[in-house]
């Protein structure tokens, strides 16, 4: 029974020291946060949503080609405006993609004004979705 007690005033005294630790490290901490030039970076991961996997075509001027030369043809078509066999072309780039290129892809769309078909922006969505979370 003494042995129960000891060990309870022994928890406590922890505990006590702990906060106090915690207490005098939280006060003593540096209030200042270090600035960090985000030109200098890659993706750091500390980002909601990575720079290197944004889906906004600001991000990126550069246009990239990704076997898909032939897509041109659909420039200022809206998405509700395809034929399913012009959309299956998309998918058929989209699947024969490594993952981590699918972002880049759908950038380079962007930037050359060809609209995805509504019928594969989910699917593109799902595989980068699936890709920022892995």
């Amino acid at each position: 029974m003494q042995i129960v007690l000891y060990m309870i005033i022994a928890l406590v005294l922890l505990g006590i020291a702990a906060g106090v630790a915690s207490w005098l490290h939280y006060r003593h901490a540096p209030k200042d946060e270090p600035t960090v030039n985000p030109a200098d970076m890659e993706c750091c991961g500390q980002h909601e949503v990575c720079e290197k996997e944004s889906l906004l075509a600001a991000v990126s001027k550069q246009i990239e080609y990704y076997d898909d030369e032939e897509l041109d043809r659909f420039k200022g078509r809206e998405g509700d405006e395809y034929a399913e066999e012009e959309a299956e072309e998309f998918r058929n780039i989209l699947y024969t993609m490594r993952q981590e290129e699918v972002a880049g892809w759908i950038r380079s769309l962007q930037l050359r004004q060809v609209n995805l078909p509504d019928e594969v922006k989910d699917e593109v969505f799902l595989i980068v979705g699936e890709r920022r979370i892995g």
